[in-house]
């Protein structure tokens, strides 16, 4: 297999090869550059991450400190992503993350695994699955998403579940593994947190029809009481 097979294939491999470990010190040296820069220097990092991700969009925002095993060189990032401090990307195949969505701090996003077989485990044998979140997700402070998973769009992870099965579209979903709790309803339309009120009326110049076909529902139903 040639590198790409190797990384992206699923299949077993060992990842000392000479080639993958060449390409990833490469990465991994402009990773510590980001991780250098200062507060104040916002469009040098914005620069620094197009030439570090496979893809950014626009207006993406990751607080260092940021870990990542190839330094995002497999990680594909929509438009107006924000992260806070200490995202870690294992970022061996890829990761795709959609636009606006919300990472809070400390969260771990994995796609490396090794076989349970001792036999291969004790010489670092791993497989890579790719990870898939959709757009305008939530995850939780302090969460791990495991290898091979996909996240729908508009979905809420708590704070520190490990995401170890798929998690649908429109759900919150909590827990150790992370289990649904429930739906995202009408009532999230209402109210934000411990029954407080949205004023609408706040946000009347921002585009709130841009989201699902369900959210332009609830929208459309507020706007016409």
């Amino acid at each position: 297999m040639d590198m790409n097979e190797k990384l992206h294939s699923g299949a077993l491999y060992l990842p000392d090869d000479g080639e993958i470990m060449q390409l990833q010190e490469q990465c991994l040296e402009k990773l510590y550059d980001f991780n250098q820069t200062r507060p104040s220097e916002g469009e040098k990092r914005q620069k620094m991450l197009k030439d570090m991700f496979a893809e950014i969009g626009e207006a993406c925002y990751i607080e260092p400190p940021f870990h990542a095993n190839w330094g995002g060189h497999h990680v594909h990032f929509g438009n107006r992503v924000y992260a806070n401090f200490n995202l870690t990307l294992v970022d061996d195949t890829h990761i795709y993350v959609g636009d606006c969505t919300m990472i809070g701090p400390n969260v771990t996003v994995a796609t490396a695994g090794h076989p349970i077989a001792p036999c291969l485990r004790k010489y670092g044998v791993q497989f890579n699955a790719p990870v898939h979140i959709g757009k305008n997700c939530w995850i939780g402070a302090g969460a791990l998403i495991m290898p091979g998973i996909t996240i729908g769009d508009n979905s809420v992870i708590g704070a520190g579940s490990v995401v170890t099965k798929d998690v649908p579209a429109n759900v919150v979903a909590v827990g150790n593994p992370c289990r649904i709790l429930r739906a995202i309803n009408d009532e999230d339309m209402q109210t934000y947190f411990r029954g407080r009120k949205i004023d609408w009326s706040a946000f009347e110049g921002l585009d709130l029809s841009s989201g699902s076909g369900y959210f332009k529902f609830c929208l459309g139903s507020l706007h016409s009481e």
